[in-house]
């Protein structure tokens, strides 16, 4: 946890004891206690407020940055739970001045936390009582990113040739359409669910034609697509609702609602994310389902639009098999840590934390992503078997 977390942290504990001592206070007041336990809770509201007052002392301390840069460290020395640390300002106004800091010195740092000589990190520069206060607030890893992705964007377009090319642009427009022309309109206090939704249908627009060309079997898996994908927001309505999630079970989802995004709809924030997750699952299977039924009449063109859709079925079953158990573990792998938690927490029933929110949440991500594919399936065969054969060919599948 960097201080940043830590500073939002301590004054949420803050803001927690006095507002359960305000619920405490009008509680007892609405039912009518006694004296004596009026005396009793005055001596704890004082207790209360003694302890209110420690923790915002201790907040005080936890100086929240104004600006940021790089900087390098120039010089460790480790003395077990804390480091100091010289550092060599690589940025800003301050370029090239040399700085000082405790590192850990408010908040216990980890082995992997700790700094060492000739790295670069990312510092904080904040004031108190007029003088400026720097932290280290976490490792500089964005060359080591910008690296991985020139890879990434190298192998793609090397083995994928145009098409690799394509699709890699597409995903950038899928990436600027998300942060141009989803989020902004969310945070500005819009329907997350709706925003998404036609979000979606947007990204399904462009990454299809894209990635596949403008052809007829593009056109075929967008439309099966579209239709799905109404197909999982119309599941994930109906699921969310049943299931009683109210979209607030994460941390982040929290910290949302407390802040200054207070206006998000955090339900429809949930619907939306499952609707985009929902989206990049379908592309796969409609794109393979339409290419798979293509080719099967390419080899023998005078199959009936009958049989044609039974041999794209055959194919799509095993697609179904094998992308359920891949969509399973993409999802147990995004939360592994609520994996570890409840496999070795004993302190409540396996059912309980079975029933926890966060956890609800990513079982109906996954079951809506799972019926949606099932339903893509025969979808988006019956689509391209009736695309691909002449109207004689057609027969009642």
């Amino acid at each position: 946890m960097n201080k940043l977390r830590a500073s939002k942290l301590k004054k949420l504990i803050c803001a927690g004891i006095a507002l359960c001592g305000m619920s405490l206070a009008l509680t007892q007041l609405a039912f009518g206690q006694g004296a004596d336990i009026a005396e009793q809770d005055g001596a704890t509201e004082e207790q209360g407020s003694q302890e209110l007052l420690e923790f915002a002392d201790m907040s005080a301390l936890f100086v929240i940055p104004t600006d940021y840069f790089v900087a390098r460290v120039e010089k460790v020395t480790d003395r077990g739970e804390t480091q100091d640390v010289t550092l060599v300002i690589g940025g800003g106004p301050e370029k090239g001045q040399t700085i000082s800091i405790i590192h850990g010195e408010m908040i216990e740092i980890t082995d992997y936390q700790k700094v060492t000589q000739g790295e670069e990190v990312i510092v904080g520069r904040g004031e108190m009582d007029g003088a400026p206060v720097y932290t280290i607030m976490d490792k500089y890893r964005i060359p080591a990113v910008a690296w991985i992705a020139a890879i990434f964007f190298a192998v793609a377009i090397f083995f994928g040739k145009k098409k690799g090319f394509t699709s890699v642009l597409g995903m950038i427009l899928t990436i600027l359409i998300l942060v141009k022309f989803i989020i902004p309109p969310i945070v500005a206090g819009g329907d997350p669910f709706w925003i998404s939704l036609f979000g979606a249908i947007a990204i399904a627009f462009i990454s299809l034609y894209l990635s596949h060309g403008f052809n007829r079997r593009t056109t075929i898996a967008l439309i099966g697509t579209l239709i799905t994908l109404g197909l999982s927001a119309i599941l994930s309505l109906i699921f969310v609702n049943f299931s009683k999630l109210s979209g607030a079970g994460t941390e982040d989802a929290y910290f949302l609602q407390l802040g200054s995004f207070g206006a998000i709809n955090l339900q429809g924030l949930l619907l939306g994310g499952i609707v985009i997750g929902a989206l990049g699952i379908l592309d796969d299977i409609t794109t393979g389902q339409a290419a798979a039924v293509e080719e099967i009449h390419k080899a023998n063109p005078r199959l009936s639009m009958s049989d044609l859709y039974k041999r794209g079925l055959s194919v799509g079953r095993e697609h179904i098999a094998s992308l359920i158990n891949t969509l399973v573990l993409a999802y147990a792998g995004a939360s592994f840590p609520l994996f570890i938690i409840f496999s070795v927490d004993s302190s409540e029933p396996l059912w309980v934390t079975l029933n926890h929110e966060y956890l609800v949440e990513e079982i109906i991500r996954t079951f809506v992503g799972s019926t949606t594919l099932i339903f893509a399936v025969p979808i988006t065969t019956w689509l391209a078997a009736r695309a691909f054969t002449k109207p004689k060919q057609r027969r009642h599948a």
